[in-house]
């Protein structure tokens, strides 16, 4: 599948890149484009060769949801999907490990067939020089731990997920030099402990459906181990690999980027308030050693403490931050008042309304780069300007659109944040990477099949999943490989002229 840009594509890079960074080259030497996917949404092969259920599984099997089980194939699909990204010209690729693929119960012993499919998959990707950016966690821990102890709201996850990593440590970093140890920590938090609508689904607001769960206190515990399960982690390779293997290990958060909805004093300071808690919540504990102040006045008691140990231990436990960044959002100052349950829970604890721009209901992401520039400038000037990588960036679009080919809007967006990443960067921000979701079409976790952000469609009619390049495939490979300098006027006039001659002949 060649990546031959068609007549409408080169007018569209002419405008789009117009006075604006042109192409890769105007990025510092060694900063990193790739795209991403994660294991449950690509992979599927669902019970195939040893896997056995993670909390995605039952989760959506038990609500007769549309689910991964298929999705993109890429268990079967990767190969040809390394020739994809070779063809866009991907310096990296960002993906996922299915823990209930290596590690089927969550401990011993090792899935042989799960533990092959990753080493062929990472080997793929090394011989045709793309560098593999691994996620240890995206949401999809064992079915197994789940039901034997609650998984992460107990302790005890800190020491198999420790295992875990030891196992991917030892087996795949010889190849693999880029680790992120949890994915979105605060949003997994929230959206399977605070609202339920996530895996494992616990919550104890009214009108969420849980049958069990506290908001009051488990997104608390849950984050809390998260950080000492990552710190625990990394305290491993820094131990055990890094003078061997040379990688680093990093940790990721979702971001957006906040406004007040008014000028008063009130809103500015519930921007501020709304950074403590989707920010510091995990930044602070990670740069810092300890959760803001603002956290531990307002959700007192039920905001776990560090110990000394763990303070030092979570404390430059991240080799670098994962900013996973899509949306901007209006702030307003409200009263702090329990949930509808009648007991507080994250939101009532934050003590803002938040109204995302654009048409959020329809899931039309509003271009609003100056977001990521404000994420960037504030994680500069607020935790010490630590390595960044962008680990997901990217728009939706309905599937079945007619427009998906030619999904001009997804271009307009990823240059505009793009050239945001840049901005930020000549502005001090330590931004060392770039990573478009996704790569292709694939299961998304909130909305399904309905929506999707791939630079390449999937045909999921089609038992063979067959894949073919949007227009911002096409787009972002010109990008990467340069071919857009030369995008002038004249040149366009003459390329028009030449397509003309040849539709004639």
């Amino acid at each position: 599948m060649e990546l031959i840009l068609p007549l409408l594509t080169i007018f569209l890079l002419f405008f789009a890149l117009s006075g604006r960074c042109s192409d890769k080259n105007d990025f510092p030497e060694g900063f990193i484009f790739g795209s991403a996917t994660s294991a449950y949404q690509w992979e599927g092969a669902f019970d195939e060769d040893g896997r056995k259920p993670s909390v995605w599984d039952t989760f959506l099997h038990t609500r007769n949801l549309s689910n991964g089980d298929i999705t993109s194939d890429g268990y079967h699909k990767y190969k040809e999907d390394v020739k994809l990204m070779v063809e866009t010209g991907l310096d990296a690729f960002r993906f996922s490990i299915s823990w209930s693929r290596l590690i089927p119960n969550g401990r011993d012993p090792v899935n042989p067939k799960g533990l092959q499919f990753y080493k062929n998959f990472i080997r793929e990707l090394v011989s045709h020089g793309i560098e593999p950016h691994v996620t240890l966690f995206h949401y999809d821990h064992p079915q197994y731990l789940e039901d034997e102890y609650g998984g992460w709201i107990n302790r005890r996850i800190i020491q198999d997920f420790t295992a875990y990593a030891d196992v991917c440590f030892r087996e795949f970093g010889h190849h693999v030099k880029f680790w992120t140890t949890i994915n979105e920590a605060n949003i997994f938090t929230i959206g399977g402990y605070n609202d339920g609508i996530t895996p494992p689904g616990r919550c104890s607001s009214l009108g969420r459906n849980c049958s069990s769960g506290n908001s009051s206190t488990e997104p608390y515990i849950v984050g809390h181990n998260l950080l000492l399960a990552h710190a625990s982690a990394s305290r491993l390779y820094n131990q055990k690999y890094k003078d061997m293997q040379g990688g680093s290990v990093g940790f990721s958060l979702f971001s957006l980027g906040f406004t007040p909805s008014t000028s008063s004093k009130d809103d500015n300071i519930a921007v501020q308030r709304a950074k403590d808690f989707y920010f510091g919540w995990m930044l602070k504990p990670l740069i810092f050693g300890d959760y803001p102040d603002e956290m531990k006045r307002t959700v007192g008691s039920r905001l776990p403490v560090f110990s000394k140990e763990e303070s030092e231990q979570v404390k430059g436990s991240s080799d670098f931050v994962g900013i996973i960044h899509y949306l901007a959002a209006s702030v307003t100052s409200i009263k702090i008042k329990p949930s509808i349950s009648g007991n507080p829970d994250f939101y009532s604890d934050m003590g803002v309304s938040m109204t995302f721009l654009g048409n959020f209901s329809a899931f039309e992401y509003a271009v609003a780069p100056w977001a990521m520039e404000s994420v960037l400038e504030y994680i500069k000037q607020s935790y010490g300007n630590p390595p960044i990588y962008i680990l997901e960036n990217g728009t939706p679009m309905k599937q079945e659109s007619q427009l998906q080919q030619k999904d001009t809007p997804r271009i307009e967006y990823l240059h505009a944040y793009i050239d945001a990443t840049l901005k930020s960067i000549r502005n001090g921000s330590d931004t060392r990477g770039y990573f478009v979701w996704s790569f292709m079409d694939l299961y998304e976790l909130v909305k399904g099949y309905e929506f999707s952000f791939g630079l390449y469609s999937v045909n999921f009619s089609d038992p063979h999943r067959t894949r073919s390049p949007k227009l911002s495939a096409h787009w972002y490979s010109a990008f990467l490989k340069g071919n857009t300098t030369f995008l002038g006027s004249q040149g366009i006039m003459q390329m028009q002229s030449n397509f003309s001659s040849s539709a004639s002949s």
